[in-house]
């Protein structure tokens, strides 16, 4: 199965807009085409990031089902800290890939990341999409 980490950006994208990639990755994680992989510190981000103020508009029903999902990613916890991103909430999402050696991490924002790190290829949705239809 394939291993995926997913940025928050990710999550927010699929909750403002119901069709599209970032709807649809998360659709193959409940059909349990894909396999989700997360962390302590990245779950924390998820529930803070959709707690905040700015998404009060978010479906509450669909913000909880997305949490309930997310709860049932494979835990990983990361033995080691990384400094290799410039915005420092991103090394979370490496810390995690690298620790679940993921296949790919999906962000909207893939010029905070390399384009791989050690086995994990970044990628956006709409790559990731690609990447499983072949």
């Amino acid at each position: 199965m394939i291993r995926v980490v997913v940025d928050t950006n990710v999550l927010v994208s699929a909750l403002i807009k119901a069709h599209g990639a970032e709807a649809f990755v998360l659709s193959l994680v409940a059909e349990k085409t894909l396999s989700w992989c997360a962390s302590p510190s990245i779950l924390a981000e998820y529930g803070a990031v959709l707690g905040r103020r700015k998404f009060v508009h978010l479906s509450e029903t669909y913000v909880t089902a997305l949490l309930k999902l997310a709860g049932e990613a494979e835990l990983v916890t990361p033995s080691f800290v990384l400094k290799e991103s410039p915005h420092e909430p991103d090394n979370r999402f490496l810390e995690c890939a690298e620790a679940a050696t993921a296949d790919y991490l999906v962000t909207g924002n893939l010029r905070h990341f390399p384009t791989q790190w050690k086995k994990t290829r970044i990628v956006n949705a709409r790559q990731l999409l690609q990447a499983v239809n072949k």
